[in-house]
């Protein structure tokens, strides 16, 4: 049976979120070093750590864990967007959540500012939205499929930080068929219910889909559990165990030419 659509994740898959996110650290704590005396590298990490365990303590967590938010899309997400009350929730929150983030790392370097913190947790949401960074290979690989395959993206997010990440590179929605948000649709990946719903709007069998994706537990897993055909993209050679086991492994998105020709 032929390969008749492609379903792609967003983070770190097609758009390049983990240099983002590094970056915005490295340059806001840049800042925070020469204004405060302390090591850039040191206050990242407590940072992340801080953030990490803030976000795990707010009742919104099990609700951020199901559509799938991250601590540090945590620290600069607006969540205007989203119909479900746990996103007015974490709108009123996030101002809170990512100032005592700042707070609390530097008070781990032994930095009590409270303005600082301010400072820095406004200076990380600006540069971040500055660093859209998209892979090379992706307008590659999406040129190349288009026209040829249905194409569908699949983001876990709060569907205004998803559509922000959308809108920072413009050149990539026009290339799908259908683009699905977990916040938006209530739940996300790896409930079978999101994917399911993704093969219904393409109108396609599992076993004629890929999904194409950076992360075992949710792109894989989800995608396993409906039955398609799935493409783990480990780009820096992580180690897995056998829990949970892709049809297919690949560094680049180019692979994905050779493992749809097999279905041909």
């Amino acid at each position: 049976m032929s390969i008749k659509a492609v379903c792609f994740d967003l983070d770190d898959t097609l758009l390049w979120d983990e240099r983002s996110i590094k970056e915005a650290f490295e340059a806001t704590c840049l800042k925070a070093g020469e204004a405060a005396g302390i090591d850039p590298e040191a206050l990242e990490e407590s940072v992340r750590k801080e953030a990490r365990a803030l976000y795990e303590s707010y009742e919104t967590f099990p609700f951020t864990k199901m559509i799938g938010i991250n601590p540090f899309e945590g620290l600069w997400a607006t969540f205007s967007a989203g119909e479900q009350p746990e996103f007015r929730q974490l709108e009123q929150l996030a101002p809170v959540y990512q100032k005592e983030s700042w707070r609390r790392g530097l008070k781990g370097l032994g930095v009590e500012n409270e303005a600082l913190a301010g400072e820095l947790a406004a200076q990380f949401g600006k540069e971040r939205r500055s660093r859209p960074h998209v892979y090379e290979e992706t307008f590659r690989i999406l040129d190349e499929l288009k026209g040829k395959v249905k194409l569908l993206l699949l983001t876990n997010g709060c569907p205004a930080l998803q559509q922000e990440k959308l809108d920072g590179v413009p050149e990539l929605s026009p290339y799908f068929d259908e683009v699905i948000i977990s916040g938006s649709f209530g739940k996300g990946k790896p409930d079978p219910a999101i994917f399911r719903h993704a093969l219904e709007l393409l109108g396609v069998e599992p076993q004629e889909s890929l999904m194409v994706g950076d992360k075992l537990t949710t792109d894989i897993c989800g995608g396993l559990s409906v039955g398609m055909v799935t493409v783990w993209v480990n780009r820096h050679g992580r180690s897995r165990t056998d829990e949970i086991v892709p049809d297919y492994e690949i560094k680049h998105l180019a692979e994905l030419h050779d493992i749809i020709a097999k279905y041909a």
